[in-house]
């Protein structure tokens, strides 16, 4: 067995001591034991600092941090908080102003809008033509950079919806042992939400809420289950509440089963063709001064591979280099205008830059929507 794996076994075991005790009242102990699991989870780190699971070890280390603040703070009473504080007020997520973002604005991914629209827009428009019900939960799967947060801020606005953007921290680093009451909280304050408007709760990088993971104490299981709860809830043909749950991840293959059904739509967004380059190349340029030997179209050709996200990196560094010629070059840089970007400003940029999705990636993102795909 690894050095690694034999800390792994040892905070387990700390942690769930640790829990035990919390929930025996055995607070001075407790403390000690979670303090021993932070100890171990952070020395993995250190030894290992490019370990796959040192994200969920950073956010499980914390959530300890904050539980033994709780308990000392509750040993001194003077000084003890008020058992609301520290933990997520998910109406201060509501996004006061909706995304700016329009179908417009996301190039492509037809498939993927028309998807989104029969789903949550036309039934949001008309409730009365499906008696059936409809979906209330849309994943959103793909490599990174492609567009899923844009479609969950696109569709927001086109229904006029409250917008609810959540993430592992806000439910699980908050309050030890109480995180499932946290998904409580949530669908209740969407549920009150709902009566006045439609609510869009999104959940961006799922995999790391949802996902099965080999390190877990107990806490990740119960706030599993509550999802699958409320969610059965929240779908229930009968009701027709107009809440949806809109989840987002690269890592499709990590979400534990039970919870892949719940999402009645599993919506793939790819990388963009040829024809989406182009039309991406033209947004993100046409804002910057290019000469005439600019082509866009041997642009595309040459980006094979890069998302939408890396497409745009391509034109912020051409628009750097250029920029910086102003500075390096002029001593009153507050009169000088760059000079036109060029064909060879853009080959150089792209000759130190590869594309951030590999081929194999691809594969797997295929294999595993042929295996799951709800469109």
């Amino acid at each position: 067995m690894s050095a690694v794996q034999e800390l792994e076994q040892l905070a387990l075991r700390y942690a769930e001591q640790a829990v035990m005790l919390d929930r025996q009242g055995k607070k001075e102990m407790a403390i000690e034991a979670y303090q021993r699991a932070i100890n171990s989870l952070l020395k993995i780190i250190s030894i290992n600092p490019n370990y796959e699971f040192n994200r969920v070890y950073l956010q499980r280390a914390e959530a300890y941090k904050n539980r033994i603040a709780v308990l000392k703070n509750s040993l001194c009473p003077a000084v003890a908080e008020d058992s609301s504080e520290g933990r997520t007020r998910f109406e201060d997520l509501i996004m006061k102003d909706l995304p700016n973002v329009t179908w417009d604005d996301i190039v492509g991914l037809e498939d993927a809008k028309r998807a989104i629209r029969e789903a949550i827009v036309y039934p949001s428009l008309r409730p009365d033509l499906f008696p059936l019900g409809w979906p209330r939960g849309i994943l959103l799967f793909g490599p990174p950079g492609c567009g899923k947060t844009l479609l969950a801020a696109a569709v927001a606005n086109e229904i006029k919806a409250k917008f609810i953007p959540v993430d592992a921290a806000s439910i699980m680093s908050k309050w030890l042992g109480e995180a499932e009451q946290n998904v409580a909280r949530l669908f209740n304050v969407a549920r009150r939400e709902a009566k006045f408007s439609p609510v869009i709760i999104f959940i961006d990088e799922l995999d790391s809420l949802m996902g099965v993971r080999r390190f877990e104490v107990g806490g990740e299981t119960r706030v599993r289950n509550q999802f699958l709860k409320e969610m059965d809830g929240i779908i229930d043909k009968k009701n027709p509440i107009k809440v949806y749950v809109v989840g987002a991840t690269n890592k499709p293959w990590d979400l534990d089963q039970p919870f892949i059904r719940r999402f009645q739509k599993r919506i793939y967004v790819p990388p963009p063709n040829y024809k989406q380059r182009l039309e991406t190349f033209g947004l993100y340029t046409k804002l910057l001064k290019l000469a005439p030997d600019v082509d866009l179209d041997e642009l595309a050709r040459l980006t094979e591979g890069f998302s939408g996200s890396d497409i745009m990196d391509v034109c912020q560094s051409v628009q750097l280099k250029v920029n910086s010629e102003i500075f390096e070059k002029f001593t009153d840089y507050t009169k000088a205008e760059p000079r036109p970007i060029t064909m060879k400003d853009f080959l150089e940029v792209l000759e130190k830059r590869k594309p951030s999705i590999s081929k194999e990636s691809l594969l797997q993102y295929e294999k595993w929507f042929n295996d799951f795909k709800a469109l």
